[in-house]
């Protein structure tokens, strides 16, 4: 799951994590470093609430006994920040920390659904600073296989593809028959569309390097989806 804020190729979000066991500590850290992310463990709370008042992240893994002073420490210098919240079964935990911005997650942690979770947290937060982001069901062909596109911005797009099919090269091509173009997408972020090992994937991505003529083309279709049509689904 690469999520990335659009920056470059070579960016990794950084992902801090606050847990109370070293152990699960380091096993997140294991699956985000996997991913394609950054992660930094903290380990103590002092330190932690010390350490996140200070450096740049991109999201925040916080245990749910931790949750008050390092939620509290992040939304007065990062208000924006995502957050996500490990805890035991708890309606009222999950309940507190919503009421904060945070997204609960109940222990044992699901690695599919955390990395998931994490991916589309960050993906939301830098779609909140560009332009919006439109459903749509739209059929393409990526590196010569049938896909869909399942969301669109000015700047790029989110595809699904089959699970069973390799991940798309760093750069890739994007075949939009309805537009009669091809646009080339730089992969920014991978995610698993649903907790399972065999659901399909969902790549995000931006466009590059493009003609002008496909430029055009696609913002074209984006002026289209903003107008009073943007509920039809194109096949």
């Amino acid at each position: 799951m690469r999520v990335a804020t659009g920056l470059t190729m070579s960016y990794r979000p950084r992902v801090a994590v606050l847990c109370s066991s070293s152990v699960e500590s380091r096993a997140l850290a294991e699956w985000l470093t996997e991913e394609g992310f950054e992660p930094i463990r903290l380990s103590s709370h002092t330190r932690g609430t010390e350490e996140l008042s200070q450096c740049a992240l991109d999201l925040l893994v916080v245990d749910a006994a931790l949750a008050v002073a390092g939620v509290n420490t992040v939304r007065v210098r990062r208000p924006q920040l995502p957050i996500v919240v490990l805890g035991a079964p708890d309606a009222a935990a999950e309940s507190h920390a919503k009421t904060r911005g945070a997204v609960y997650l109940t222990r044992p942690v699901d690695r599919a659904l955390f990395v998931c979770t994490i991916a589309m947290a960050i993906a939301e937060t830098v779609s909140m600073r560009r332009s919006v982001r439109t459903p749509i069901r739209l059929g393409v062909v990526v590196q010569g296989v049938p896909s869909q596109i399942i969301d669109v911005s000015k700047e790029g797009m989110r595809i699904e593809m089959p699970r069973r099919l390799a991940v798309p090269p760093p750069l890739f091509d994007v075949v939009v028959p309805m537009l009669g173009v091809k646009v080339n997408v730089r992969r920014l972020w991978t995610a698993s569309a649903q907790p399972s090992e065999k659901g399909p994937v969902w790549y995000g991505g931006e466009l590059s390097d493009n003609s002008r003529r496909a430029e055009m083309a696609w913002l074209t279709l984006i002026d289209a989806l903003s107008g009073p049509r943007t509920t039809l689904k194109l096949q």
